[in-house]
């Protein structure tokens, strides 16, 4: 079977990836890490008006370099006081007070001296000092958060700075994840013979999904049964927008998946030349589609942050950059044909970041030593054969 390159697969995916159009208005409170799905513009100038940055005396410049100024009132802030100005005078302002009338300089309370109602100008300042003017910020018309942006604690607290109490988010995919095969058991289920073990690929992948603005949706295990997957998987689609599963796919006599794909979808991806993961495949039906990873562990989380968060980025109008480099540690030798993702992790060595592979354990279902909390994929391309020491290579981040 001759193998698309993954740019040529992650391609045709993307092609068949129509930007989401499901959209929810959401409180503030409840809208961290959701993605916006509208641009969001300034519809005043921030501030509206010229404030103080500091506590001081508002003046008029001009006045500056008679030496003395007479105070003639205060503005605390949030006070809308129409104070105004005449020769050599000046207003007691504090941080964030609006600037009386015809003040266009702030002199800060260390540059002077008082004596009852008069201050002594000990250290001049330059023309506008301390001034906050309109429209520092942003001005009226500004595009402030672009669609697609995810919204942090600090977004949201632009959101809050102009007023919103409610933000425009697209309404996260719903994603099933469905783990497949007669030798694993579900949490909680025991197994009843030493030929099975505990699946772990549905909670990876429905923890990577909720990662990606998606609502996780797992399902119990099932066995190698041909009527039984295919019915759970055509069932499943009714009520949820995605399908991943794991394991089925590769060329086994109970590999049903990689059948059921084949007769009853469009395949978008079927396979890719990498490592780990070159069985994948992506199919669609309607507007719905099915993301096939392979079973071991490792391999069903590489395919998962190579394709899978791909598309829903695509989807949901996010850019996000995953690709860095670094100064590779020792020697790495590929050890297929193919362009190969290997588990690594960096380092920051005094200012130069660097990456090393030779504390990975290998095996495709080496999960925490593979991928933990600092684990990266270094990028081995298809014309690759080794990578050597020293040489700045790429590496992917996962989540």
């Amino acid at each position: 079977m001759d193998f698309k390159t993954y740019n040529e697969a992650l391609d045709n995916l993307l092609k068949s990836a129509q930007i989401w159009d499901r959209v929810e208005r959401i409180a503030l409170s409840s809208a961290l890490g959701r993605i916006v799905s509208s641009d969001v513009i300034a519809s005043k100038n921030y501030p509206e008006f010229a404030t103080a940055a500091m506590d001081g005396y508002a003046c008029r410049f001009a006045d500056l370099s008679s030496g003395k100024l007479r105070v003639v009132g205060a503005i605390p802030a949030g006070s809308d006081d129409k104070t105004s100005l005449k020769d050599k005078e000046c207003v007691k302002t504090f941080t964030g007070s609006l600037l009386c009338e015809d003040a266009d300089t702030l002199i800060p309370i260390e540059n002077v001296t008082v004596e009852n109602d008069l201050i002594t100008i000990n250290k001049p300042v330059n023309l506008g000092f301390a001034l906050r003017q309109i429209g520092e910020s942003y001005k009226k018309g500004d595009v402030l958060l672009k669609k697609g942006t995810k919204l942090g604690y600090s977004e949201l607290a632009l959101l809050a700075e102009l007023g919103q109490s409610y933000v425009n988010v697209y309404i996260r995919p719903k994603v099933a994840v469905l783990s497949t095969g007669s030798e694993i058991v579900d949490i909680g289920e025991a197994p009843t013979h030493k030929a099975q073990i505990h699946s772990s690929n549905h909670i990876a992948i429905a923890n990577m999904v909720s990662l990606l603005n998606c609502e996780a949706v797992i399902l119990p295990v099932i066995k190698d049964d041909l009527e039984l997957i295919k019915n759970t998987i055509l069932n499943t689609l009714k009520s949820c927008d995605f399908l991943i599963t794991t394991g089925g796919v590769s060329v086994g006599d109970f590999d049903f998946i990689r059948d059921i794909l084949k007769s009853e979808f469009e395949l978008v991806v079927n396979g890719a030349a990498i490592k780990p993961g070159r069985h994948i495949k992506i199919a669609k039906i309607g507007d719905k589609f099915i993301f096939a990873l392979p079973g071991f562990p490792y391999s069903a989380m590489v395919t998962c942050a190579l394709f899978f968060r791909e598309f829903i980025n695509k989807i949901l109008n996010t850019n996000e950059n995953y690709r860095f480099k670094a100064i590779l540690d020792e020697d790495f030798t590929k050890k297929s044909n193919f362009e190969e993702f290997g588990a690594a992790s960096v380092r920051n060595d005094n200012g130069v970041m660097k990456i090393s592979t030779s504390t990975k354990k290998s095996g495709s279902s080496a999960i925490v030593s593979n991928l933990n909390n600092n684990a990266v994929l270094l990028n081995c391309k298809m014309d690759q054969t080794m990578l050597k020491k020293g040489q700045v290579v790429e590496y992917l981040v996962m989540m």
